[in-house]
C-alpha cells in the first residue's frame, strides 16, 4: 500500500478535536481519516500530567492498530504535555497544536500582548508561554485555565445567545482585562465551538482582537507536513468515528461541529489498548 493512501489519524478527549477535523476536509478533502475521542475518560483538562501521559499513549496504541501516515494530536492538553512523549515513544510523525497556534499568534498580534484560554492542565504546564517565547523574546503572554468550557461544549451548549455559556465566558475573559491583549489563542480544540460568543464578549470588555483557533492552525501544520513530504492522498476523502463512550451521543453533537451528519461511530473499549512501555 502506497504511503500516500494511508489514513491520516486525529485523536482528542472527545469532541474537540473535530474542528481540526473540520479544517482538514476543507484544505485536505482527500484524506480519508482516522478519528478517535476519547469520550469516556472526558476531560483531560482538569488530569495530572501523569495520568494525560497514560492516555495519550493508550490513544496513539489504538490509532496505531489501522494503518495511519501521520497522527494530528487534536487536544491542546495532551500537546501541552505529553507531545514530547509521544514524539519519542511512537514510530510515526506526530503533530500538535500548541507550535502552530504559537506560530499563528505571534504573527498576529502587534503588540506582543498574548492570551491563552484552555485547560487547566495546559495553563499549568506553561507549554504555551515557553513556545512563544521561543518564537518572539518581545511577547507577553497571560494564560486563563477555564475548566468549565468543555464540559459546555461537550454537552451542546453552543448557540450565541447562550445564557450560561456567555455569563462563564464572560468571567473568563474578564481576567484579561487589564493585560489587553490583542490576540487570543483558543488553546483547546473544543473552545473554536464558542469562538464567536469568546470575541464578542472581549469586543465589549477589551476592544478589537484577533481570535487564533488551533485546531485550523494544527490542521494547517499538517497540510504542511503532507505537502512537504509527498504523502498527500489524492483519492480518499473518507471519515471513520471511534469513541470510547456512547456513539450515539457523540454522532448528534458532532453532528453540530461539522455541519454534516456523522453516521459511522464505532464503539471501541480502549482498555484493551492500554500503553505497556515494558
Amino acid at each position: 500500500m502506497l504511503k500516500n493512501s494511508l489514513a491520516v489519524g486525529v485523536f482528542d478527549s472527545g469532541l474537540g478535536g473535530l474542528t481540526a477535523v473540520r479544517e482538514i476536509k476543507k484544505i485536505l478533502p482527500n484524506e480519508d481519516i482516522i478519528y478517535f475521542g476519547d469520550t469516556g475518560r472526558l476531560p483531560y483538562g482538569t488530569r495530572s500530567p501523569e495520568i494525560v501521559k497514560k492516555y495519550a499513549c493508550d490513544d496513539m496504541n489504538f490509532l496505531l492498530t489501522n494503518s495511519v501516515k501521520a497522527v494530528l494530536v487534536a487536544c491542546g492538553t495532551v500537546s501541552s504535555t505529553a507531545l514530547s512523549l509521544l514524539k519519542e515513544t511512537f514510530d510515526v510523525p506526530v503533530i500538535g497544536v500548541v507550535e502552530p497556534a504559537s506560530k499563528a499568534a505571534c504573527e498576529a498580534s502587534k503588540s506582543g500582548k498574548i492570551a491563552v484560554l484552555a485547560t487547566p492542565s495546559t495553563i499549568r504546564s506553561g507549554a504555551f508561554e515557553t513556545t512563544i517565547g521561543q518564537i518572539s523574546k518581545n511577547a507577553e503572554v497571560l494564560g486563563i485555565g477555564c475548566p468549565l468550557f468543555v464540559p459546555l461544549i461537550e454537552n451542546g451548549y453552543l448557540e450565541k445567545d447562550n445564557v450560561v455559556t456567555s455569563i462563564i465566558a464572560k468571567e473568563y475573559v474578564s481576567k484579561l482585562v487589564d493585560f489587553k491583549p490583542d490576540t487570543i489563542i483558543l488553546g483547546c480544540t473544543h473552545y473554536p465551538m464558542i469562538a464567536n460568543i469568546i470575541k464578542d464578549i472581549a469586543q465589549e470588555l477589551i476592544g478589537g482582537v484577533e481570535i487564533i483557533d488551533s485546531g485550523k492552525c494544527a490542521a494547517e501544520a499538517l497540510k504542511l507536513y503532507l505537502d512537504k513530504n509527498n504523502c498527500a492522498n489524492t483519492c480518499g476523502g473518507n471519515t471513520t468515528y471511534f469513541v470510547s463512550d456512547r456513539p450515539h451521543d457523540f454522532s448528534s453533537t458532532a453532528s453540530l461541529f461539522l455541519g454534516e451528519t456523522v453516521e459511522n461511530v464505532t464503539q471501541i473499549n480502549i482498555d484493551e489498548y492500554l500503553y505497556n512501555p515494558s
